[in-house]
C-alpha cells in the first residue's frame, strides 16, 4: 500500500528517480480505483434508470445522478493528473531518460495535423486530401503513435540503471560507491 501512495506523497516532484515497483504499484492503484468507481458508476446510474421507467421527472433525475457520477470522475482525473505524470517522468529518469519522452507519442499527430492543415488552406476537398496522400500519411502517423507508445511501455518496464545517474541516485541504493 505505501508503493500505492509514494506518488501522491510526492505530489508535483519531477525531480529524481522512481523504482519500477514505485511506478506500477501506481498504475494498480488507478486500475482498481477506476474499477470500483464505474462499478458504482454503472450500478447507481443503472438502478436510477431502471427505477425511473416511463416517468420524466425521474428520467430527468437519474440523468442528473450521471451527470454527477460524471463530474466525480472528471475532478478525481484533474486530481491524479499531476502525480501521474510526476512518476511517470520519474520513471523514465530512473532509466536515464529525459521526461520529455512523455510527449513522443503525440509528434506524430502535430504532423498529420501540419499536413491536413496545409491540404486544407490549399482549397484541397476531402476526396482531393485522401486522394493526395493524407490518409497514408494519417495510417503512417497511427502506426508511428503504436510504435513510440509501445517504446514507451518498454522504457517503463526496463530496470533503472545501477547506481547514480544524472538524474539523481539509484533509488534501489545499487551502486553507491561507484564514485567513491
Amino acid at each position: 500500500m505505501e508503493w500505492m501512495l509514494m506518488p501522491l506523497r510526492r505530489y508535483a516532484d519531477f525531480s529524481g528517480r522512481s523504482r519500477r515497483m514505485e511506478f506500477w504499484m501506481w498504475q494498480l492503484a488507478k486500475f482498481l480505483v477506476s474499477v470500483i468507481i464505474w462499478v458504482l458508476f454503472f450500478a447507481l446510474a443503472g438502478g436510477a434508470i431502471l427505477t425511473a421507467g416511463d416517468d420524466p421527472a425521474r428520467l430527468m433525475a437519474a440523468g442528473g445522478t450521471i451527470m454527477l457520477l460524471a463530474l466525480v470522475v472528471m475532478i478525481l482525473a484533474l486530481a491524479i493528473f499531476i502525480p501521474d505524470l510526476a512518476v511517470t517522468v520519474r520513471r523514465l529518469h530512473d532509466t536515464d531518460r529525459r521526461g520529455w519522452w512523455i510527449l513522443a507519442p503525440l509528434i506524430p499527430y502535430l504532423v498529420l495535423w501540419v499536413t491536413i492543415g496545409t491540404a486544407v488552406t490549399s482549397g484541397a476537398r476531402p476526396e482531393e486530401m485522401m486522394a493526395g496522400g493524407v490518409g497514408i500519411i494519417g495510417l503512417i502517423c497511427l502506426l508511428a503513435v503504436f510504435v513510440l507508445v509501445l517504446m514507451l511501455l518498454v522504457f517503463y518496464f526496463l530496470d533503472g540503471t545501477p547506481g547514480p545517474n544524472r538524474f539523481g541516485p539509484d533509488p534501489k541504493g545499487r551502486g553507491a560507491d561507484i564514485f567513491s
